[in-house]
C-alpha cells in the first residue's frame, strides 16, 4: 500500500471510530462519516486516475462500492477508467449507471457526451451534452456549451451550434474555442463583417497573451486578411502556421489555396 494510500485509509478509520454508539446524535455521525468516508475513496480513485494508475484507482472505487454500491460518482469514475484502458462497453455500461443514478448530473452527462462523440455516436453525445448544459450552477457550463456546438457541427446543424457558442460566451467572454468557432461559422456563410468581429475579439486575447494561436485560429486569420486585402497580415499567419503547424490540416488547405 501506497504512502498515500496508508495516509488516507488511517484518517477514514479515524472518522469511523468515534461513531460507534447507538445515540441518535452518534448515528447521525455515523452516517455523515460513511459519506465522507465513500466520497474520500472516489476522489482517491480519480486521483489515482489522472496520476495514470488505473489499478489502483479501481481500487479505491470498489473499496467504495463496498461502501454504498448506489453512489453515482463511483460509476462515473468506473467508466473513465475503462474508457482509458479502452474497454468501452464497459465504460458505457458504467456511464449510463451513472446518469441513471444520478439523473441530474451535469458532468455525468458532459463525460457521458464526451465519450458517446469520442465513438462517433454524434446523435446520443449531442443529447448527452445538452442535458449537460442545464444545471445553471455547474461551474464548467461554459464549456459544455462549446463541447455541444462542436457536437452540433458534426451534424452539420450550424444554427443549434451557432446558438450554443454564443451562450457559451454570454456565461464566459474567455472562450477562445467558441469565438475561432462562430469565426468559421459566419465565415462559412458569407457573413465577412460578423466573422471579423468574433476574430478581433479573439485576437485581444493573443495580445494579452491569454492564449496562443492554434493552427485554427492562423488559418482563419489568412482567409480574413485576404478577403480585407491586407496581404502582409496575410503573409505573417502564413508563416506562423508553416512555422508551427506544418503538418496540420489547414496548412495543407493553405497550400492548396496557393495552386
Amino acid at each position: 500500500m501506497s504512502g498515500m494510500r496508508k495516509a488516507v485509509g488511517l484518517a477514514l478509520v479515524l472518522a469511523l471510530a468515534g461513531c460507534s454508539s447507538n445515540s441518535t446524535q452518534q448515528q447521525g455521525m455515523q452516517s455523515a462519516s460513511k459519506d465522507d468516508t465513500l466520497e474520500a475513496y472516489t476522489q482517491l480513485g480519480l486521483q489515482y486516475l489522472r496520476a495514470g494508475d488505473t489499478l489502483s484507482a479501481k481500487d479505491a472505487l470498489q473499496r467504495a462500492l463496498e461502501i454504498d454500491d448506489d453512489y453515482a460518482g463511483i460509476y462515473n469514475g468506473l467508466a473513465l477508467i475503462f474508457q482509458v484502458e479502452q474497454e468501452f462497453d464497459l465504460a458505457e455500461k458504467n456511464f449510463r449507471k451513472a446518469v441513471s443514478l444520478d439523473s441530474d448530473s451535469a458532468i455525468f452527462h458532459n463525460n457521458f457526451g464526451a465519450f458517446l462523440y469520442a465513438r462517433g455516436r454524434y446523435e446520443e453525445a449531442c443529447t448527452e451534452l445538452a442535458r449537460a448544459t442545464e444545471d445553471p450552477f455547474y461551474p464548467r457550463r461554459a464549456q459544455s456549451f462549446e463541447n455541444l456546438g462542436r457536437c452540433y457541427r458534426t451534424l452539420g446543424r450550424s444554427e443549434a451550434a451557432q446558438h450554443a457558442f454564443e451562450r457559451a460566451l454570454h456565461l464566459g467572454p474567455v472562450r477562445s474555442l467558441a469565438l475561432l468557432e462562430l469565426t468559421d461559422l459566419h465565415l462559412r456563410a458569407g457573413r465577412v463583417s460578423e466573422a471579423q468581429s468574433y476574430y478581433d475579439r479573439f485576437s485581444e486575447l493573443i495580445d494579452s497573451r491569454q492564449v496562443e494561436h492554434s493552427a485554427q485560429s492562423l488559418w482563419l486569420g489568412i482567409q480574413l486578411s485576404r478577403l480585407n486585402g491586407n496581404g502582409t497580415r496575410a503573409a505573417t499567419y502564413s508563416l506562423l502556421l508553416k512555422s508551427l503547424y506544418p503538418q496540420s490540416p489547414e496548412f495543407a488547405l493553405y497550400k492548396e489555396s496557393m495552386q
